[in-house]
């Protein structure tokens, strides 16, 4: 985040005031990186290709991969959303694996059927698609009706 957003403080202050509990990544032992410790699922985003590797491989690095494992492990919801392209054999080779073990892979696509009218739209669109495999409400953008 540091290299990829204009103000890296203003960020990570939303960031933290939003969340209930901040871990560091190198803090293996956190309640999270427990199966006996009740959560609904983990959302990786953006998730890179080393990331995936990793969360693939079961190699548990890290906290955010560790934490991943485990939502394997307990059969409990994990979203990833990669964030690299082109994407080579390695890459889809990961993400095949990760689906056939009933982890979402989701994504950022750029939706143009919205007919978006702002960079703005197809960011809440792609977050909201995110937001949808977890069933939390939102109004980021219009639902399909067949009317």
């Amino acid at each position: 985040m540091k290299y990829e957003t204009d103000n890296f403080e203003k960020s990570m202050k939303r960031i933290t005031d939003n969340s209930h509990k901040i871990y560091e990544e190198n803090d293996i032992a956190a309640s999270i990186a427990s199966g006996s410790f009740k959560i609904d699922g983990m959302i990786v985003v953006p998730c890179s290709m080393k990331t995936l590797s990793a969360i693939a491989n079961g190699y548990s690095e890290n906290l955010t991969t560790r934490t991943a494992d485990v939502q394997i492990k307990q059969q409990r919801k994990l979203v990833i959303v990669p964030r690299e392209s082109p994407l080579n054999a390695i890459h889809l080779e990961n993400m095949l694996k990760l689906s056939r073990l009933n982890v979402w892979i989701i994504p950022p696509m750029l939706c143009y059927y919205i007919k978006p009218k702002s960079v703005d739209e197809l960011t809440d669109n792609a977050v909201g698609r995110i937001l949808d495999a977890f069933d939390i409400e939102h109004n980021l953008y219009k639902r399909w009706k067949n009317e």
